[in-house]
Order: C-alpha cells, then structure tokens, then sequence
C-alpha cells in the first residue's frame, strides 16, 4: 500500500473488469488497491479510506459456490458502490430480492435515468448506453434504498441509500463500451466519497526513492535491465534512490529483439551495467520444450540463477530489482480468491522457491501507461519509455512449440521487418503492441517456380490503454502487404504471413 494518499480499496469477486475500475480510479488521481474478496475486514479502518468498492464477479449470491466475503467490510462508515455482483451482493445482504435470470444480458444496453437519480448520476444524460454483463439480477432494492436507474431488461439497473451513502449498478462503468461510465465514476470518487486526487507520479518518485533507501539501508542491488519498458523505468527509480549500490545486469538469452544488446550497453552504461552472454545456457536448457508454462519457468529460474552468479562476482548482492508490474501480479495470482489465474509471468509466478537474494519491484502497484509516465518524469528518452511491451521470456513465447537458435533468428528477423515498416507508415504510436509470431506449422508455396515447404508467421497488433483488455488494430492492407512481401521474400524459412484478429477477451495480446 502507498502510505499517506487517500485510498479506495476494490474487493475483487473475480470479475475480468475488476482491474479496469482500478485504472479509471487511478486516471482520476485517486490511490485505489485491489484485494481479494475473502480478506477478513480489518479490526480498524485502514488509514485514509476514502471508499469501498464491491467487483463484479461470475458466481451467484444464490449459489452455495458464491465466494467466501465478511460483511463486518460494510461496517465501515466510508461510500460503498457495488458493481453487477457487488450490487446483487448488497441487497441480498439485505432484504432485498436477487433472482435469477432466464437469460444472461451481455452486451450493450440503453440506461434509463429516473426522475431524480441523485449524486452519483450527476451531470449525466437521462439516457445512455451501457456495458451489462450478468446473469443474476436485484428484482427488488433492500429497505432504505431507492431506484434510480432501469433498463429494457434490468427493471433495478441502480438504486442508492444516500443516507447511508451506498450505491449499487447492475452495468459496468469501468468499461468503454459505457459512455458516461468515467464520469460516473469521477462523481462516486469527488462528489461522494470526498476525495481531492492526491496521487501523482511526482508523488510516487518521492515516496518510492524514500522507501527503496529505507528498504536496502547500505546493502547492494542488482537489477535485470532487458531494455524494456518496465526494467528501463526500474532501473532509472533505482539509480536516482541509491546510486552506485546499483549494479543493472543485461542478460543476453538469445531471446531479445535485433539489436537490443548494442542499444542498451549505450544507453545505460553509467548504471554500472555488466552485459552477460547466456544465449547458449538458456537454449539449452529450453531445447525440446514446447510447454509455454514449462518456458516461462525455466527462464524465470535461469535468469535468477544467472544473476546469483554475477552477484557473487561482483561481492555479493542482497537484493534483486525487477520490472514486475500490476497486471503481472494480477494475471499471476488468483488473489486467494475467485479471479481465475490467467498464466505465469516468469518474474512472479516462475521464480525458484530457494532463490537466495530478495525482492524489491518498486513498479508493482503501477500499470503500464502510469510506469511510462514514470519514465517521463525521470527523464529516460521517449524512444525508449514509448516502445511497445516486450515480455521477459522474450521470443520463447513468440516460438510456438520448440526454441531454438535458427528459430529465433528466423523470428528476429521477421519482427525487425514487421517493426520498420510499422514505423515508416507512422502507426507505432497508434498500436499499443506489435509482435510476430513463428507458428509450429509449414505450408507449401511457390517461389521462383519452385515448391516451399516453410514456417508461417503470425502478425498481430492491438490497440489498448493498460493490457488488461485490447483491440485488434485495423491495418492499413497496403502496410500489411508490404510487411508480408518483405517478410517472405528477405527471411529464409517463412513462406506465409498471417494477421490474427482477436481481441482480448477472449485472447490474450501474446499467444503464449
């Protein structure tokens, strides 16, 4: 927890959007954590508890599967809003009436406005479209609380007790697809719960340079700088707080995009950067594995042991720093409670249980667009703080089925293609995420009048603002056909360029 800013806590009932309503709290300057939905009420109120907000979820109130959750969590005097299932949560809690429903609303609604529809729906159109997404739905509002709001299928879309400043929606504001969602969300935040929007990154620096000091006193930090995003801001945070106590370690795996060796030993020379050359240990290790988790893993566990080494050369070191981010903690571990684990990322979930250094990610609370905003306030170059995510297991996960050096030189090659001739037509900034992938399949072709036998790659691109939800990108046909060309004709080995366009949900932006 960042100590000393207003907080709002969202207890999560495992909804996929339950992270969205963090990123537009966070949007508004409002400090807000996730926390599973089985955590036992505190004794005392967390300390600056601005408001509470109960998540969506998949299971019903009705259901003897429902979700573990203490109700001494709405003792606590503070704004409550609950959302789809925290709102069924709430009246059934009362004595108001769930039912279930003979079919599931899914998909865009028109909301309906009552005549008074109080605080929360200040300022806002009488009707507007909305996100649903249930199965279940409150028939009746608890005693105490009125309607406020109604859709063709949701007679109680919204009531409120204003009294008691409890809130409840059926539809889900934190989505786009509701398009006075942020507003509504602006008014639960500033009119209800009181808050002024005391969370900046100037802030995060202070503090987080505070805690790092206070953290690792005169110990020594090595940390894994790959060049991304995340372990460029890291570093940068890192140096500022302690200095030379800061020793950054490139590891070359054989898994990095072109020319990312060279570009980093340019850059971060000053942050005592020691370049390692493991391509050969990581391909090894690697070869015949085709088990995204099992990849994703024994990365995790070479990286740290890569680093145990480099430590002991340079006088041992006590802590290791990394990039880890909100949505990899988030993705990795079901918070204890219903959130579905989506995959390991290999700097949460596949580091070794006996690894002998400690942790410090001082980005852990942060999403993406906010770690670059970070970048900006530390003065890294807009070059390297704007470049799209790149994940640590790097290529690995952009091979399908076997890793090895010819693979990865065949992809590497491709992506650099695909990357400039994005960069040329000026569409980098447009998409959140580029990648290729080397699909495990060969299609026959014909080039000079002869037959091929070759690999397919995969082009995909989305647009996004956090990587928790994404778009396909709708390219240019004449950029794609200009990257397939290139493709196909300079990368021995490729004889077929595909254009994935799945969004996330249901995909994920990696296909492994």
């Amino acid at each position: 927890m960042v100590h000393g800013h207003e907080l709002v806590l969202i207890l999560d009932f495992g909804s996929q959007y339950t992270q969205l309503i963090a990123r537009r709290m966070r949007e508004q300057g409002v400090y807000c954590e996730i926390r599973p939905c089985t955590d036992a009420a505190p004794e005392t109120m967390p300390e600056r508890l601005m408001g509470l907000v109960l998540s969506g979820g998949p299971e019903s109130v009705l259901s003897e599967k429902k979700p573990d959750f203490d109700p001494k969590w709405l003792d606590f005097q503070v704004p409550i809003l609950g959302i789809c299932y925290g709102m069924q949560l709430m009246a059934h809690l009362g004595d108001g009436l769930v039912e279930r429903g003979q079919h599931r609303e899914y998909g865009k609604a028109s909301l309906e406005l009552g005549e008074s529809p109080g605080a929360l729906f200040a300022g806002m159109a009488d009707e507007g479209q909305v996100w649903m997404s249930h199965g279940d739905h409150v028939a009746m509002a608890p005693t105490g609380y009125r309607t406020v709001a109604r859709s063709s299928g949701c007679p109680v879309a919204a009531f409120e007790n204003a009294e008691a400043r409890r809130y409840g929606l059926q539809f889900h504001p934190e989505v786009t697809h509701s398009t006075q969602g942020k507003r509504l969300i602006k008014n639960f935040l500033f009119e209800i719960c009181g808050c002024t929007g005391d969370w900046s990154m100037g802030s995060f620096i202070d503090e987080q340079v505070e805690k790092i000091r206070s953290q690792v006193g005169k110990e020594q930090v090595i940390c894994g700088l790959s060049g991304g995003v995340d372990s460029s801001v890291t570093a940068a945070l890192l140096h500022k707080a302690i200095g030379d106590q800061l020793t950054c370690i490139f590891v070359d795996h054989g898994l990095l995009r072109h020319n990312e060796r060279e570009s980093v030993a340019k850059e971060f020379g000053e942050y005592n950067l020691v370049v390692v050359d493991a391509e050969a240990l990581f391909l090894g290790k690697l070869a015949g594995v085709t088990d995204p988790e099992a990849k994703r893993k024994i990365i995790g566990e070479n990286f740290i042991r890569v680093f145990e080494a480099e430590a002991a050369k340079i006088g041992g070191a006590d802590w290791l720093a990394q990039g880890t981010l909100y949505p990899d903690v988030i993705e990795s571990v079901s918070f204890k409670g219903p959130s579905a684990t989506i995959k390991s990322h290999h700097n949460v979930g596949g580091l070794p249980d006996d690894m002998e250094m400690s942790l410090i990610e001082p980005l852990r609370e942060l999403f993406k667009d906010e770690v670059r905003d970070l970048g900006r306030e530390l003065g890294l170059n807009s070059w390297r703080v704007d470049r799209h995510p790149f994940p640590g297991p790097g290529l690995a996960i952009r091979i399908l089925g076997e890793v090895t050096k010819t693979r990865c030189d065949v992809l590497r090659k491709a992506d650099h293609i695909a990357m400039e001739e994005i960069r040329k037509a000026g569409l980098y900034d447009e998409i959140w995420q580029a990648l290729t992938v080397l699909l495990p399949v060969k299609t026959v072709g014909v080039m000079g009048d002869e037959r091929t036998y070759e690999a397919v790659a995969a082009l995909r691109c989305v647009t996004s603002t956090d990587g928790m939800t994404a778009d396909w990108y709708p390219m240019d046909p004449r950029v794609l056909g200009l990257i397939s060309s290139r493709i196909i004709n300079e990368v021995s080995g490729i004889n077929r360029v595909v254009y994935d366009i799945s969004s996330k949900p249901p995909a994920t932006i990696e296909w492994e």
